[in-house]
């Protein structure tokens, strides 16, 4: 019903010059040719909020000229579900066209699912809100109207752009199909594993695992932490909290060694710890068997600058670390462990050798005297393989262990204590 004795072709009129103006020329959400057809079709019945671009007072303003009753806009904008490295970047650099590149074919090692990264959605995006920065497709969230222009499939052919409500908080960067999560990993360490963690967690059932990857249902989300909180990888991205200090565990390396053997492979012509331990037997050097090869190859998968060599041995910075886990799987001797996030006693040793053979290869090795484990009120320490382990559950930061170790090599891990966010999330997960 229109509320004047206008023409349908009138009111059409009248409500494109409603309409925000900037032509998506048949890209866009509303699933027309272009403005002119969908005023034409809003007039003749169509939704009044028919074009996605519009605001609530457009939408309101169109109502009054159609004589209908008003609606609810929720405002959309563009998000490209890829946060890593593009597909294939380096190799797509010369193509302007993300179809000419995919058909060139994608090689070992790159994500067949991610953002190309040649930026041809840029071209049908016309509110200016979309760029390519070193490879990755960046929406700019105040300009994006939410058309839906660059989420068409001619405009993404990786169909990895979509629409989400402007308010969302939640978000998961990742496209990936790939079933093998070590496979994942090797690719791109913001990818998303499949764990089912994350939709374990979620109080609402908001979030799925689709495709292997994990997707958020935002009719449902109510953006609390709960996913953000339990994501292995730590990849799911929060805006409305800082989630720096909301993480469960940590990484922690289990050696205190020192800069002979980095210093050795280096020498010997190694750049990474995999092919040194691969190829030398330490025995052969005078080398700690379990210790750290200190070549940094943990320190290269990190994204949160976290773990760095220090006199030739990997230590954790547990303010930025994240527990995403992809350390563990770099370190080629497996002495990277995750452990709870709170102040607690660590014995920096996972050494086998007996006394004398320690005593040879490193001054700060555990020699498994069992003096802490004999002295801990709390039962805490333990001795597993000539070293001493603390069990992070039951040890109460009493520092008896500290006070009666015999080389002192002990550490303690002091750590901000829990926020309550995170608390708030895990009750949420657990219905409290």
């Amino acid at each position: 019903m229109i509320s004047c004795n206008c023409s349908v072709s009138e009111i059409a009129e009248k409500i494109l010059s409603v309409l925000p103006g900037t032509d998506c020329k048949g890209h866009g959400g509303c699933g027309k040719s272009g403005c002119s057809e969908c005023a034409m079709a809003i007039a003749e019945g169509e939704d009044i909020a028919l074009c996605p671009a519009c605001t609530q007072e457009q939408v309101d303003e169109i109502a009054e000229l159609t004589g209908r009753p008003g609606r609810e806009v929720i405002k959309k904008i563009a998000f490209v579900a890829c946060a890593g490295s593009s597909a294939g970047k380096e190799r797509f650099s010369g193509y302007s066209d993300c179809a000419e590149a995919r058909k060139a074919g994608f090689v070992r090692g790159e994500c067949k699912d991610g953002c190309i990264g040649a930026g041809s959605c840029t071209g049908y995006c016309t509110f200016d809100a979309m760029s390519v920065k070193e490879g990755k497709v960046v929406i700019d969230s105040e300009k994006c109207s939410g058309c839906g222009a660059c989420a068409s499939a001619d405009s993404c052919v990786q169909g990895i752009i979509h629409m989400i409500p402007a308010d969302a908080t939640n978000f998961i960067p990742c496209s990936s199909c790939e079933e093998d999560d070590d496979k994942v990993r090797e690719i791109c360490g913001f990818g998303c594993i499949a764990c089912g963690e994350c939709e374990r967690a979620c109080p609402e059932g908001a979030v799925s695992i689709e495709n292997n990857h994990a997707v958020i249902d935002y009719d449902k989300c109510v953006g609390c932490t709960a996913c953000t909180v339990k994501c292995r990888k730590k990849i799911i991205v929060d805006t409305l909290h800082n989630l720096a200090e909301l993480k469960e565990k940590v990484a922690f390396v289990r050696c205190s060694g020192g800069a002979a053997a980095g210093e050795k492979y280096k020498a010997m012509g190694f750049e990474s710890c995999r092919d040194a331990v691969s190829a030398v037997n330490p025995l052969d050097e005078g080398l700690c068997t379990t210790g750290c090869a200190g070549l940094g190859d943990c320190t290269k998968v990190c994204r949160y600058d976290a773990i760095h060599v220090v006199y030739g041995t990997a230590f954790v910075d547990t303010d930025k670390c994240v527990g995403c886990k992809d350390c563990t799987y770099a370190c080629p001797k497996g002495l990277i462990t995750i452990v709870p996030y709170k102040g607690a006693k660590m014995v920096p040793c996972s050494s086998a050798a007996d006394y004398a053979d320690k005593e040879e290869v490193c001054a700060a090795a555990c020699i498994g005297c069992g003096d802490c484990a004999a002295n801990c009120p709390n039962g805490a320490i333990y001795m597993e393989d000539n070293h001493a382990v603390v069990d992070p559950e039951l040890c109460e930061n009493c520092q008896v262990c500290q006070y009666v170790c015999r080389r002192n090599i002990i550490r303690e891990r002091e750590v901000p204590e829990y926020n309550y966010l995170q608390t708030d999330a895990l009750n949420a997960e657990k219905g409290v």
